[in-house]
């Protein structure tokens, strides 16, 4: 099997992998990287759980072939996350809020969350709500999940 030498910057730190070219990048952060917080849910794209950002921007990785992430992109998975403030802030305010429950879903909308704010310092419900629209948790509901990244926003730090 045919392999492709990627360098991508994760968390913070650089990688080099050799990857077969349609390996979902999921499976490469999950079991090359050893970075189980991204979690597999649907494998389709519809769920939202193995959301992680992109040069900043939310992605779900089940649906990225890792050959064709380019060398060079920052890739942030929810371990990344503890590594900022805004971060910290986020995984409290859902704490506090009571916005996991299982915790399955959890890293992806986080991810969306910290994708939003790192953007948008106060969005209102809906703009909330429309950060998530990819996200799917069955457990706790949106509204708390909203609660917390409001308290998240009152929380966040300056640019």
């Amino acid at each position: 099997m045919s392999t492709v030498k990627r360098t991508w910057i994760v968390n913070g730190e650089r990688w080099t992998l050799d990857v077969p070219p349609a390996r979902r990048l999921l499976d490469a952060l999950r079991q090359d990287l050893g970075l189980k917080g991204t979690k597999e849910g649907c494998g389709e794209g519809e769920c939202g759980a193995c959301t992680i950002l992109l040069n900043g921007e939310p992605v779900v990785s089940c649906l990225v072939a890792a050959g064709q992430v380019p060398d060079g992109t920052e890739i942030m998975t929810i371990e990344g996350l503890e590594k900022t403030e805004g971060g910290r802030i986020l995984q409290q305010a859902y704490i506090e809020r009571g916005a996991a429950q299982c915790g399955f879903c959890i890293p992806g909308m986080i991810m969306s969350s910290y994708a939003l704010l790192s953007k948008q310092r106060n969005p209102d419900d809906g703009t909330i709500r429309e950060a998530h629209a990819g996200n799917i948790c069955r457990c706790t509901g949106y509204e708390k999940i909203v609660e917390a990244v409001k308290l998240a926003a009152d929380r966040w730090p300056a640019p």
